[in-house]
């Protein structure tokens, strides 16, 4: 299951790189609380966020996202996204078609007990 996961992160890493011109726009204090809660950031890491003026915040997520080595990060941005963003996370499904089923089995484990399948 962890190589599913890794390959599942990589794919996600290159959509949203790929769809950074759009990722930028979002509000990134939702995405942050939640990649916080899920240690996907360090609290040092949310609080320089938290820091950096809005305009520039959602980039400097971004990069450090990029260059995070926690193994699901990507995945845990999408899930991030789904309540807020579901149009966006609609358009990342559409570019993931063989994946949107193991997405979804992902979400669909983190609403009935609160916590992430791994």
């Amino acid at each position: 299951m962890f190589a599913v996961h890794k390959m599942t992160n990589e794919i996600l890493k290159k959509v949203f790189q790929d769809a950074h011109l759009k990722v930028v726009t979002i509000n990134p204090n939702l995405v942050m609380d939640a990649l916080f809660a899920k240690n996907v950031i360090s609290s040092d890491d949310y609080h320089r966020l938290r820091e950096t003026p809005r305009v520039d915040r959602c980039r400097d997520l971004l990069a450090l996202l990029h260059r995070s080595s926690h193994p699901q990060t990507f995945i845990h941005l999408r899930l991030a996204l789904l309540d807020e963003y579901s149009w966006f996370v609609d358009e990342i499904d559409k570019q993931l078609p063989s994946l949107t089923s193991q997405l979804q089995q992902l979400h669909l484990d983190q609403a009935t007990d609160g916590k992430l399948s791994l």
